[in-house]
């Protein structure tokens, strides 16, 4: 038998690569239909370009914010935050809840003395007069800012945070107040921090101390509350009022009711949580038992907090392991 000694490629001509966008001719709805052929076809094309029905559903708006498409919305916006603190390598949180209208002392100070000289020229204006008896409680409650950063710093100082490994992070809703003040603790010594702004009706502006990359915006509370908890090794709440009660009592019900793992859950100012929450009246009652009387604890410094909390954990057997 002969052999057949002509190249495969002279028997097959195998043709170069199509390119992977451009075409040599256009296919037919590469362009839109001709006025020669239909004088009125290109103001009804532009008028389907220019309908909403004609946006991918990804980039319309107006279709996503509807009422049908709230699953979508619940979905990604447990999915945004999720992602990027992962590529962050955010595992483990000390959440700090706080009052939005404490500030730090100068800002208390300037307010109750500007207050005191409008007084000195109204001296009988009853609005006025409240106005400085709750801006003088603020002044005095200025010292819970200055715990609440020396608190971050303790935070942000206990590990390794340079690079992507960060064991152990400051988590605030973002707001200024006692949460600008932990954060800002953690910028103190150079540590990322993390904020969850809530968008709201009114215009706001997340507290200049959390670290860019992770500063992320909710329009849901229920799922900024879940963020706040699904890393939380323990949970700091100093004197505030409906926001900071709404979280705090939130979390005492999911651990009273073993609906997540007990946290540590450190309550700062005794006198003040007190007098706001009086649990002992709730145990005499009888709708509490008396021992939810003891899913929290009081503090009173930074270094009560974070010591209490390291003990907490090594009570439990699984201490923290961190730098006191």
């Amino acid at each position: 038998m002969a052999h057949d000694s002509t190249p495969s490629s002279e028997k097959m001509r195998v043709p170069q690569p199509a390119h992977p966008d451009q075409r040599q001719q256009p296919l037919p709805w590469h362009r839109p239909k001709s006025p020669d052929e239909d004088p009125d076809a290109p103001s009804r094309v532009r008028a389907i370009l220019a309908s909403p029905s004609y946006r991918l559903a990804e980039q319309d708006l107006a279709f996503l914010a509807r009422d049908e498409t709230r699953g979508v919305r619940l979905q990604i916006e447990y999915l945004k935050p999720e992602t990027l603190l992962q590529e962050h390598a955010i595992r483990d949180t000390v959440v700090v809840y706080g009052s939005t209208r404490i500030p730090e002392s100068a800002a208390a100070r300037r307010s109750v003395e500007a207050l005191r000289r409008a007084l000195e020229t109204d001296p009988s204006n009853t609005v006025l007069i409240r106005k400085l008896a709750v801006a003088e409680r603020i002044l005095a409650k200025s010292r819970y800012y200055e715990i609440a950063r020396e608190f971050g710093r303790l935070v942000g100082s206990s590990c390794d945070n340079n690079g992507s490994r960060s064991k152990l992070v400051i988590m605030t809703g973002g707001g200024p107040g006692i949460m600008e003040a932990a954060n800002r603790g953690a910028f103190d010594v150079g540590a990322k921090s993390v904020g969850l702004n809530i968008n709201l009706p009114h215009e706001q502006y997340p507290n200049p101390y959390i670290t860019p990359d992770l500063c992320l915006r909710f329009h849901y509370f229920a799922l900024r509350k879940m963020h706040l908890l699904l890393r939380a090794k323990a949970l700091v709440a100093f004197p505030g009022g409906f926001g900071t009660m709404d979280e705090l009592f939130e979390v005492l019900t999911l651990v009273q009711t073993r609906k997540i793992k007990p946290v540590p859950i450190v309550l700062v100012g005794e006198e003040y949580w007190r007098r706001a929450f009086d649990v002992g009246f709730l145990a005499d009652e009888g709708v509490i038992d008396v021992e939810d009387r003891e899913l929290f604890w009081f503090a009173e410094t930074a270094k009560e907090i974070w010591e209490s909390i390291l003990h907490w954990y090594d009570a439990c057997g699984a201490p923290l392991g961190l730098k006191t």
